[in-house]
Parts: C-alpha cells; structure tokens; sequence
C-alpha cells in the first residue's frame, strides 16, 4: 500500500516512549519498506538539542528496542536523514508557527501537500494546550492526524473535558487516542479467529461458555513510574482501558463489514450492556490489592510503599480483580472475571473461554486423571498463540481419560517475527485506519462503568494493604471472588 507523504512532528521528542517506542518502531517500518517515500520526523521538545545530538541518541535506542536487532550503518544513514530537532515550549504559540513554517519548507522542497501527524508524546496535562495551538497556527487541516496516549482523563468528568478539548480544535476521526495493547497480533487475531472460522462462532454464546477469565499479570512493580501510579492505580492504569477492549473484543457481535466505525460501533454495545456495579455491591463484584515484600525468582522485592516517589502509607492498588456481567442476548448470566496486577509470580496476559462440561458425564470417575471441562486460550504475552484444551484417550487397552491440549504459536506458524505494537499502530495512523483506535463515546462508556468503583473506593480506604506479597498471584479475596460462583483462575505455569 502506498502511503501518502507525511511529516510526522513528536511533541515530547526528547523523551523515553519517542526513545524506547516510536522511533525504533518507525525506523523498522521504515527497514520493512512501509515508510512513505516522502517523509519526516521532528522530535519537538523545550530541551536544546542539535540534530546530531537527538539523532545519536534515537541510534542508541534503536539499537536497544528495534525489533529487527542489529541496525545496519547504510539503513541508519538513510533514515536518519529524515529526522530533525525543533526546540520550542509546548505553551508558546511561537513554536507551533515555527513549526508550520518548517512543514510548509518540507511540502514545498517535495512539491506535494502532505499529510501532518501530530504525536503527544507528552505529560496528560498537555492535551489541554496542544490541540488548541495547533488549530490556532492552522495544523488542523482535514488531513491533519493527532495523535493521544492513555490516559484520557482520570474519571468520567476528566475524560470528557479532554474529548471536549480535543473535538473543539480537530474532527473526531482525525483524533487517534492510541492503547499500544491494541497493536499486539494476538489481540488483533481475536476478531480474525472469531469472524474468519466458523467452527467456534456458533458455540461463542451463554449455551456453551460457561465462564471467561481475562489476565494481564506483570512482574514488574512501578519502576519509574511511581510519581504517576502512586495517582493512577491499577483500576485507571489497566482495567479502564486495555482489559476494557480486551472485553469487548472477545463480547462484541459479528460487525458487517471490516469498517472502522462499524467495529467501534460493535465495542460500545458491549460497554452499553455491561451491568451496572451497584455502590452498595462494589465489595462483593471488585477487589483491590496492594503487593508488599516478596520473593520473586529467588530475589527479595520490597513492597509498593517502599518504591521510589510512592506515599509511605499509600492506599493506590497495584491489584485488581473484577466480576463483569453483560446483559444480552450473547452473554447473559455468563460472568467475565477480570484480574491485573504488578509483582505477581510472572508476566502473562491471556484471554481464556471456559466452556461447559457435557450435559451428562458417561465416563465413570474413576477413568478421569486431571479433567476438565474444554476451553480456549488466547495467549497475548509471553508467547503469542492460542491452544484448545480437551479430553482424550491416553494410550492402553482401558478407557483413560486425559486432557490434552492443540497449539498454535506464531513463532511456529509463521516465518516472520511479529511487529511491535506501537509499528502496527503508527501504520494505521499514516494509513489513517481508525479501526484499533479508541473513540471518545467508548473512552466514556468505560469510565461511566468504572465510576461507582472509584467512588467507593475514594471514600473507604483499605484496612489491609499490603495485602499480597510480591511474587505471588495476588490477595486471596480474588480466588474467593471466583471460587463463590464456583469457577476457578486458569492456573499459570
């Protein structure tokens, strides 16, 4: 496909996700041949850097993140001539003038009108003063993209300001709020693998899924982020937006067509169906953890109050778990059990479909070893790949059963490596497919389901943080929110 010149100026360009993700992301795009023949990238940020000096940073975190490994001198070369440094403060008007001036010498240097993407790479804060300057020097051109991190706001109230900003200077379909979650192939293929075999869409319904379980379990604690998660929590920080379109992904009824509206308009349905968490039932539905000291592959990790730019007594949960019901046709009485948390025993990110057991077990108890009834696991991370898990005969002359599993691994089926997420987004973005892109009636809808939780939480603090010791799977109210309805957490090797 080709793609339309483009200047693609980063606001927040001297900073750790244009380091770690978007320029070793865009420069394999542009190793993969997907980068327009035209185009440049301004990293615009207020510290005072020359091209050269960005540009031998970016090197080193390319040669740090690129997915495709070692980085050719001849390929550098090529792309990095592509890329400049433009100093300016984000609340200066001045900046966004120069910078105009900047794409106009470009366009005019290449005698074509191109297409401009605006990147905020930048603090939350910055979503109020940026679209309004852009459209103030004219960079709102109905081809013009800009392009929003997580998080969009940090209650409903927050969030609709933040659309409100944003529509009042750019149309909502040139407003890509990204979720890098999104780009991952497997969640991508969970749309594909329902909608392009009909062996498993007929059995996607309340007559044969008896539960799912959704996981986004890190090993990882705060790291440098605790300023930030010390005033998010795991409820802001993952539930409100990656297993959210986890959800409706997995829920959402077949779309007509491969649009992107069409899709959206299918995931706000799900969030629109959701059944409300009564104030009074938000104990019984969501739990909340924090980690403390713990031992994790054989290291002592200290707790979450004893992270870096963390309170001493901090009540922000690292830990989640939640019971959501969705009332439809599809799904209804089926519960979707939602957990995410930091320090737990792995990394791990999985959708899993729990089906019903046989209406009647002819098999006495006795042959059994380990069953369970079947179900489905789509793997996010570590390994991306899906696998069936069922009953078979084990080899004799007497009937034994036991479960067995069928695998699919992209590393195995494929001979390409997977692209990185924020690859697959920023392609979209050039291509302007809003498809894998939050829109704002979603964002909303998703805080709105979320807001109860928060209140109650925001005015009952926990009793008994920490609650769960790094290295493990998280408090035991989460194996008693499950295990109550008689279900169980799929156990992770």
């Amino acid at each position: 496909m080709d793609v339309s010149p483009t200047i693609f100026a980063i606001f927040g360009g001297g900073g750790d996700l244009t380091w770690r993700k978007l320029i070793p992301s865009l420069f394999d795009l542009y190793r993969d041949g997907r980068m327009p023949t035209q185009f440049a990238i301004i990293a615009v940020d207020r510290a005072s850097f020359s091209d050269a000096e960005v540009r031998t940073r970016f090197l080193d975190g390319v040669k740090q993140f690129s997915r495709q490994g070692t980085v050719a001198r001849t390929d550098w070369h090529d792309f990095v001539r592509h890329v400049t440094y433009h100093q300016g403060d984000f609340k200066d008007p001045g900046t966004y003038s120069d910078l105009k001036k900047k794409c106009e010498k470009l366009e005019k240097e290449w005698k074509v009108t191109a297409d401009h993407i605006f990147y905020m790479a930048t603090p939350p804060l910055m979503v109020e003063v940026i679209p309004k300057l852009l459209a103030g020097a004219g960079l709102n051109r109905d081809r013009d993209r800009i392009v929003v991190e997580k998080p969009i706001g940090h209650d409903l109230d927050s969030a609709r300001q933040v659309n409100r900003t944003l529509t009042a200077s750019f149309h909502e379909s040139q407003i890509f709020r990204i979720d890098h979650y999104l780009g991952k192939e497997t969640v991508q293929n969970i749309l594909a693998f329902r909608f392009a075999n009909p062996l498993f869409e007929p059995i996607w319904n309340r007559h044969y899924v008896d539960f799912v379980t959704m996981t986004v379990a890190e090993a990882v604690g705060v790291e440098h982020r605790g300023g930030y998660y010390d005033h998010a929590g795991a409820l802001r920080d993952m539930v409100q937006n990656h297993l959210m379109q986890l959800l409706c992904l997995v829920a959402m009824e077949p779309m007509v067509s491969f649009n992107a509206d069409e899709i959206r308009n299918k995931k706000v349905d799900v969030l629109h169906a959701m059944r409300p968490i009564r104030t009074d039932a938000v104990s019984e539905c969501v739990v909340r953890g924090q980690y403390g000291r713990g031992t994790l592959d054989g290291n002592i990790m200290r707790g979450y109050r004893a992270e870096a730019d963390v309170a001493p007594h901090s009540h922000t949960e690292t830990y989640v778990a939640l019971k959501v019901l969705i009332d439809n046709w599809r799904w209804q009485d089926v519960p979707f059990y939602l957990r995410t948390g930091k320090r737990l025993s792995r990394q791990v990110s999985e959708v899993a479909i729990h089906f019903r057991a046989v209406p009647h077990q002819s098999f006495p108890p006795d042959v059994s070893h380990g069953w369970y009834p079947s179900r489905l696991v789509m793997s996010i991370q570590p390994e991306e790949g899906i696998v069936l898990g069922f009953q078979a005969k084990y080899p004799g002359p007497t009937m034994v059963l036991r479960p067995v599993e069928m695998r699919f691994r992209y590393s195995e089926s494929f001979a390409i490596p997977s692209p990185e997420a924020y690859e697959t987004l920023l392609w979209d973005v050039m291509n302007n497919d809003l498809t894998l892109f939050m829109r704002a009636d979603q964002i909303e809808a998703a805080w709105r389901f979320l807001m109860p939780v928060l209140e109650v939480w925001a005015n009952s603090r926990p009793r008994n943080f920490p609650n769960y010791a790094a290295g493990s799977w998280g408090p035991k109210a989460a194996d008693e929110l499950i295990g109550r309805d008689g279900h169980a957490w799929r156990p992770v090797a």
